[in-house]
C-alpha cells in the first residue's frame, strides 16, 4: 500500500452498500407515506364551523344556505363538517353569548351573518378565523382596519347595495314624489351607512329623506304608520330589524297607496314593490369560496380583502304595484331582470 492508507475489505464495502440501500428505501417509504397518506388524512379531518345569525329572515337565510352549499360542493359534506347553527333572535347580548359558546367549543371557523352579529363575535373572539357576510361597511363597523387589508381575524363579503340606484328607481316609479320615508334601526351600523348614502342620492334627485327610526321588530308597524301623510314613498334598506317584520310595512304601504322600495330581492318577493339588488344566495356562495381558501389553503383573514358583489338586478312585483296603486311603465318592465306577478 502506498501512503499508509487503510484497506477496505470487500465485506465492508458490501455492508456499506446495503446500509445506503436501506436508507434510500426508508426515505422513499417515508416520502410515499407523506405524499399518499397526507392528503387522505387531511380529507378525513372533520371541521367544526359555527354559524351565527342576528335574526331570521329570507335574505340572511339565503346567504347562510349559499355558504353551506358552496362548501358541500367542494367536499365539505355532512361527513366532513359539523355546523353549529345559532340565531340571536335580534338580541345583541344573545349574539355575544353565542360567540362565547363558539370560543369555548373550539370551532375551526365562524360565519357571522349581519353587522350586529359580526360585531358581537369579533368583540369576543380574536384568534379563530371569522368570515362575515351581509355586512354593509366592515370598516365603519370597526371589524377590519381596511377593505384591502383587514389586519384582524375577520374578513368576508359586504352586502352594500346600490342605494343611489334604488333612490333613482323610486323617482322613476313615483316621478311626483318629493319625500321618501326611510325606515331603519339606529342601532344597526349598516343602516346608518345606508342612511347617509340615501341622503346624498336623494339630494341630487330633489328628494327629501324623512326618517322613521325603530328599535325592535314589534315597533315596525307603528313606525310605518307614522309616515302616512308625511311621505310620497317608503324605502326600506337592508335593515335587519325592519326586514324581519317587512309584512307590517307592506300592509301600511298597500292601505296608504305608497310605493314601497326595498334594498334586496327577498323583500320584493315578500310584497315590496321594487328594488335594484344583489343576490344574497350568491353572496353566501362567494363567502363560502373564501372559507375554502382558509380551510384548504391556509389563507389568513388579515390579508384577505373584503369582497363585494358587482352584479345587480332590477326586480319588480306587479301584484304589489296593483295593491299600492302604482303603474309600472313599459320601459321599466322591459329593463326588469325579474318580474313577480
Amino acid at each position: 500500500m502506498k501512503g499508509g492508507g487503510q484497506h477496505t475489505s470487500p465485506h465492508e464495502l458490501c455492508c456499506r452498500d446495503m446500509e445506503k440501500s436501506i436508507m434510500r428505501a426508508s426515505l422513499v417509504t417515508l416520502l410515499c407515506i407523506f405524499l399518499c397518506c397526507g392528503p387522505a388524512m387531511a380529507a378525513d379531518r372533520v371541521v367544526k364551523i359555527g354559524i351565527t345569525q342576528i335574526v331570521e329572515h329570507p335574505a340572511l337565510d339565503a346567504a347562510k344556505q349559499g355558504f353551506m352549499d358552496e362548501l358541500a360542493e367542494h367536499g365539505y359534506d355532512r361527513s366532513r363538517v359539523i355546523y353549529d347553527l345559532q340565531n340571536a333572535q335580534g338580541d345583541f347580548a344573545t349574539a355575544q353569548a353565542i360567540a362565547e359558546k363558539f370560543a369555548n367549543g373550539k370551532v375551526d371557523l365562524i360565519l357571522a351573518i349581519a353587522t350586529p352579529t359580526a360585531q358581537a363575535t369579533a368583540n369576543v373572539i380574536r384568534e379563530i378565523p371569522i368570515l362575515i357576510t351581509a355586512v354593509t361597511d366592515p370598516v365603519a363597523a370597526e371589524l377590519v382596519e381596511s377593505i384591502e387589508k383587514p389586519g384582524t381575524n375577520v374578513t368576508g363579503t359586504s352586502d352594500l347595495t346600490p342605494v343611489a340606484k334604488q333612490m333613482e328607481l323610486t323617482k322613476v316609479i313615483a316621478p311626483e314624489a318629493k319625500r321618501v320615508g326611510f325606515m331603519y334601526n339606529p342601532g344597526e351600523a349598516n343602516s346608518l351607512v345606508q342612511l347617509e348614502l340615501a341622503r346624498e342620492a336623494a339630494a341630487e334627485l330633489g328628494l327629501k329623506i324623512v326618517e322613521a327610526p325603530v328599535s325592535n321588530s314589534s315597533g315596525v308597524y307603528q313606525s310605518a304608520q307614522s309616515l302616512i301623510g308625511r311621505v310620497d314613498a317608503i324605502y326600506v334598506p337592508t335593515d335587519n330589524t325592519v326586514v324581519s317584520a317587512l309584512e307590517s310595512v307592506v300592509m301600511v304601504a298597500e292601505s296608504a297607496k305608497l310605493p314601497l322600495i326595498a334594498g334586496e330581492t327577498n323583500s320584493i318577493i315578500r310584497g315590496a314593490l321594487a328594488t335594484v339588488s344583489i343576490d344574497y344566495y350568491s353572496l353566501g356562495r362567494q363567502t363560502g369560496k373564501m372559507a375554502l381558501d382558509i380551510l384548504d389553503k391556509g389563507y389568513e383573514p388579515a390579508t384577505m380583502p373584503i369582497q363585494y358583489m358587482e352584479d345587480v338586478e332590477l326586480v319588480l312585483n306587479l301584484l304589489a304595484a296593483q295593491r299600492m296603486g302604482v303603474t309600472i311603465s313599459p320601459a321599466l318592465l322591459e329593463k326588469a331582470d325579474q318580474i313577480i306577478e
